[in-house]
């Protein structure tokens, strides 16, 4: 017994003295630090938005709302964070302040905050309720302070950028360590700004004196990364929730076109999108998204909120890609989830649980074509299924390219793989190919980039096979692989898409064959019991239709819903303030065709802004709701501040909303402009006084809706 001892004792030795004469690999690039490393392994978290503008029904408050609006009878932080949690997020953001500067803690920098308010009597702290639910529910707890404020009468001056960095101390200090402190690249414009209702502008590279504000961050909650396209999470540079397919971790940021400096919050968002290859920082991707249209909660949004299809394309799209998920959710006036977001959030989080429930790759035998100085015990291929993303298969410095193959003894089904990089040495892998064994040959089945610290592969079709090799293709140095997982997708059924044609026909199909769909035209759940969709059918009233596949046994999937505006048949142009036939004629604002758009690029020079459309729709029409829809790909003559006009005559007008479009540019989807009560009209009027990106405008889409 004691000669076993003595040669365990013995090869231990040798290993180890082995291992540290190998050493391991030389870090490559930039490194994360602590905080960071903490924060990618979270890879999910939510941004909760509740202020008054959520009872102004607004996207972005002006500033001007009265602090006894906000009194939210049911408000429940645990309902709010126990459904992020169901949903599979870690984290819970929470806005203390936006842009209409109103404070939901009892902030002693501005008498604009929860205490004017009928909440709690006014003795509530809304940061403090979220805080102590994030921490009961075993959450991270992070905090948005807006650094624009629309309320403050100093805004502009030397002596706000004093109060935000108080709000931010007071923030800092009282409630509790942070993970993430946030800041939105959102800065002046047009506000109330204490009852002046003007416009202020300032520079948003120096006003904020952005080092020393972010010290504040640095010091008093150092275990926090701060979000920012120069702190040390960056922003995506779009807000579908999407990276890049090539998505570095690394970020090198670089002045928009016509700056001469990176500002702070502000960065060129196609190359934010896939960062950096040996960027000069370690800045990972946030993938921020809201769970409806908006980030604040609209009563009409209710039917808009993602499924469960839409939210792991997503995650497949952000955490599969290196970056972080971060779902932005809303309570509506009551101070609650909608039953909508919550049983969204919760089918979501139980599709991930059963679909990563069974790592398949820790039943099979994996065999590396090469180990770093054939010490298995310090880099071997056990590393990669124990569940720790820092112990690592490695190869020798000189190996860049090498072979992993997985063997199980009988057939496994599945269609996600998941690689992970030991990120505490960098990002070094650039490129992977997967080979499935079938039918006794090798086939390529995937291939991925930029691996990091996780990336997640969907192959086209689940495969069926005994046999699966992974061929690090491209490395400058040698590889420090940590973790791979093999994984089947739970099975949906296909969501249903849901169109309607020029005709006013609509058409529910399906990306694979299913035995039956069915649908409604009012609204309401489908059923089993709800008609069969056979064939093209028409709908030229508003409204709002939804569809659901079913199985053989009945069994149905995810409700695809789709809200139309009234059908534009008999409508016609009456005059624009810009034509152009041959390119893009104002006919494509109203052809029922969100790819096609009027635009008044080609007359900048000519006709300045404010520019207009005028549209005859045949008849006299009651409606409760405007919409304007911005072009498809969401760029170039966006509008932002808005006019509508509607006229019975042609001739005498009648202004029936006004206003801004709020962060339409970041997030360019359907705008709806409810009217406070109904109106009728036979010519309506659109006219777009501004435009986020040039001196012109564009319209995918002009609509109304009569209920």
């Amino acid at each position: 017994m004691k000669k076993l001892v003595v040669t365990f004792i013995a090869c231990f030795a040798f290993l180890s003295m082995t291992a540290q004469k190998i050493g391991p690999p030389a870090p490559y690039g930039a490194l994360p630090t602590e905080p960071q490393l903490r924060w990618q392994e979270l890879e999910q978290y939510v941004l909760v938005h509740f202020t008054p503008t959520t009872f102004q029904n607004k996207e972005w408050g002006y500033g001007d709302a009265d602090p006894k609006i906000f009194n939210p009878t049911k408000f429940d932080a645990s309902q709010i964070v126990n459904a992020a949690k169901d949903g599979g997020f870690k984290g819970v953001i929470f806005v203390a302040k936006h842009h209409d500067g109103f404070c939901l803690w009892p902030t002693k920098t501005t008498a604009y905050n929860i205490s004017a308010s009928p909440f709690r009597d006014g003795k509530g702290d809304m940061v403090k309720e979220f805080e102590v639910a994030a921490r009961k529910a075993g959450m991270k707890f992070g905090l948005y302070c807006s650094p624009w404020d629309r309320n403050n009468e100093d805004y502009g001056k030397p002596e706000y950028v004093e109060k935000y960095r108080n709000q931010l101390r007071e923030l800092y200090t009282n409630y509790g360590n942070l993970f993430i402190t946030w800041f939105d690249g959102a800065n002046g414009g047009d506000g109330y700004y204490g009852g002046k209702n003007e416009k202020r502008n300032i520079d948003r590279a120096t006003y904020y004196g952005w080092d020393k504000t972010w010290g504040i961050s640095r010091e008093l909650q150092p275990g926090a990364v701060i979000f920012a396209d120069n702190g040390d999470v960056r922003w995506v540079g779009n807000e579908r929730g999407f990276a890049n397919e090539t998505s570095w971790a690394t970020f090198t940021p670089e002045p928009i076109a016509g700056k001469t400096v990176a500002v702070p919050g502000e960065t060129d968002s196609d190359k934010a999108q896939g960062g950096t290859r040996n960027g000069k920082y370690w800045k990972p991707a946030e993938c921020d998204v809201p769970l409806r249209n908006g980030w604040f909660y609209h009563a009409n949004e209710d039917n808009n909120v993602k499924s469960v299809t839409e939210l792991f394309e997503i995650y497949l799209k952000s955490v599969g890609r290196g970056a972080g998920m971060d779902i932005g959710i809303a309570p509506n006036t009551d101070g609650l989830l909608h039953q909508n977001d919550v049983k969204s959030l919760k089918d979501f989080g139980a599709f991930l649980k059963k679909l990563f429930a069974d790592n398949l790759a820790q039943a099979a035998v994996i065999t590396a074509s090469e180990v770093r100085g054939e010490n298995q015990i310090f880099y071997g291929t056990k590393n990669l299924t124990d569940n720790d993303r820092y112990s690592y298969w490695a190869t020798s410095d000189e190996v860049k390219k090498a072979i992993l193959t997985l063997e199980w003894h009988k057939e496994q089904t599945f269609n996600i793989i998941r690689l992970r990089e030991n990120i505490k040495l960098g990002q070094r892998i650039e490129k992977v190919e997967i080979d499935a064994f079938i039918g006794g040959i090798w086939k390529k089945v995937g291939e991925a980039t930029s691996i990091g610290a996780n990336r997640l592969v969907r192959l086209s079709n689940y495969i069926t096979t005994t046999k699966l090799r992974i061929t690090i293709k491209e490395s400058p140095v040698c590889i420090a692989l940590s973790d791979i997982g093999v994984f089947r997708e739970p099975e949906l059924l296909p969501l249903p898409k849901i169109k309607r044609d020029k005709d006013g026909n609509v058409w529910i199909t399906t990306e694979t064959s299913v035995n039956q769909i069915r649908y409604t035209i009012d609204g309401t759940e489908p059923t089993a019991q709800s008609p069969i969709y056979a064939s093209p059918f028409p709908f030229l009233t508003s409204g709002t239709i939804k569809a659901k596949s079913f199985g053989t046994d009945m069994k149905s999937g995810e409700t695809a819903t789709q809200s139309f505006n009234i059908y534009k048949k008999d409508w016609k142009i009456v005059t624009v303030s810009f034509e152009n036939e041959e390119k893009e004629s104002a006919l494509n604002a109203i052809d029922e065709n969100a790819e096609t758009f009027w635009s008044t690029a080609d007359n900048t020079s000519l006709t300045p802004l404010p520019q207009f459309i005028v549209i005859d729709m045949g008849q006299e029409m009651e409606f409760t709701t405007l919409s304007y829809l911005p072009r498809h790909n969401g760029t170039g003559g966006i509008v932002k501040n808005y006019q509508w006009e509607i006229s019975t005559d042609g001739i005498n007008w009648k202004t029936v909303a006004e206003g801004e479009f709020a962060n339409i540019k970041s997030n360019p989807v359907e705008q709806n402009i409810t009217l406070k009560t109904s109106a009728k009209a036979r010519y309506i009027k659109f006219i777009g006084k501004t435009s986020v990106d040039g001196r012109y405008i564009s319209i995918a889409e002009i609509g109304i809706k009569t209920k």
